[in-house]
């Protein structure tokens, strides 16, 4: 559907929930050709909201309670090198649109299933949350203050990093595999095993002695004052990432700071963090970023997510567009030679059920008589 060096690749997306559409969000942004069964009658509760997170698809209706509408998956899985679909275990099996029917129709079919917490284990069939997933994979605990009660991340590190972007990640594992061997695999991606994943260097840095258990209390968790954040004179914030000695000389000459030499003795942390509470109080964010904008102290303003767009950086980069009024991150990474297009909204230009059907190989006949049904709309 679009440019970007997944052109070709046709991905059938069985709608759900945020993990799910996001990853194929990472997919159809790269150039995949994706059609979206949004399922007929599905309560709207059950559904994410419209907008970024759905761009670069086209979608179709589907009654997967009508075995005609069954039917119509499995005609368009024969067309698609991935389906993706984020049921519980055993539900798209109950559907019949589980991986061996999928996979029968389609033996080179890569089947993606995402899930919180897998396809299999005690956990498999409860209901969970982002929060719930980060809970149990050692990534909840970690984060907050010293002496305080762990808080959430949004639901960034599973639902997105740790699902989503897992999810595409393996996809792509089948798809370059399946080059080798000819056939597909069902892929397993569960969140709380990727935002596991994710914990890799907080394991690494502990087995070497160098992460205490104590929450808060870290180079990198805001137990050290050169990698925190400070509140400024009109109420927003600086960020500070000044680890190396260099960069955490540049942060004092920019404060007005004498350096007493012991910046990594956490036993001087909170005092250092009092000096530099004080010191950020006395002058607006825009002005620190004025004072830190040409340095190497890895001292950056604080942006919300409604900003961020609107700062040089990311506007000389083009890490944000506009869609229907929406501004919104645009895709990444960049490649040099195939290059994405410009994201559009999904069905840009109007939903066309029997225009997306034939783009995917299936005839006249079979397409008006799907459409004549209501099992497909």
């Amino acid at each position: 559907m679009g440019a970007g060096p997944l052109a070709g690749l046709r991905v059938l997306e069985i709608a759900s929930l945020a993990p799910a559409p996001f990853g194929c969000m990472l997919l159809a942004d790269l150039g995949a050709d994706i059609i979206r069964v949004e399922r007929t009658g599905t309560p709207t509760a059950l559904v994410g909201p419209g907008g970024p997170i759905d761009r670069n698809r086209r979608s179709i209706s589907v009654d997967l309670k009508d075995p005609a509408g069954v039917a119509a998956v499995l005609r368009m899985a024969r067309e698609a090198d991935v389906l993706v679909e984020g049921f519980r275990p055993g539900v798209a099996e109950r559907l019949g649109i589980g991986p061996e029917a999928a996979m029968g129709a389609n033996p080179k079919l890569i089947y993606a299933r995402m899930t919180g917490w897998g396809q299999d284990g005690p956990l498999a069939a409860r209901a969970g949350h982002d929060i719930n997933y980060v809970s149990i994979a050692g990534a909840l605990e970690p984060l907050g203050r010293a002496g305080e009660r762990p808080h959430a991340a949004i639901n960034l590190l599973a639902d997105f990093a740790g699902g989503g972007t897992f999810m595409a990640l393996g996809i792509l594992a089948a798809v370059y595999e399946r080059e080798r061997s000819g056939v597909g695999q069902v892929v397993d991606a569960a969140m709380v095993d990727g935002a596991s994943t994710l914990m890799t260097f907080v394991h690494a840095m502990h087995a070497a002695g160098r992460w205490s258990e104590d929450r808060g209390t870290n180079l990198l968790d805001g137990g050290a004052p050169f990698y925190e954040t400070y509140e400024t004179a009109d109420g927003q914030y600086m960020a500070l990432g000044s680890i190396e000695p260099q960069f955490f000389a540049e942060l004092l000459r920019g404060l007005g700071i004498e350096d007493d030499g012991a910046q990594m003795d956490p036993a001087t942390w909170p005092g250092r963090v009092e000096t530099f509470r004080d010191a950020f109080l006395t002058k607006t964010r825009d002005e620190w970023t004025a004072i830190f904008g040409d340095t190497d102290a890895c001292v950056t303003p604080v942006l919300s997510p409604w900003e961020a767009h609107l700062h040089p950086h990311n506007i000389a980069r083009g890490s944000f567009v506009e869609i229907d009024g929406v501004v919104q991150p645009a895709p990444a990474p960049r490649f040099s030679r195939t290059p994405s297009s410009t994201p559009v909204a999904m069905d840009d230009g109007g939903r066309d059920p029997a225009a997306t059907l034939a783009s995917w190989g299936l005839g006249p006949d079979e397409v008006s008589e799907l459409l004549g049904s209501a099992a497909v709309s």
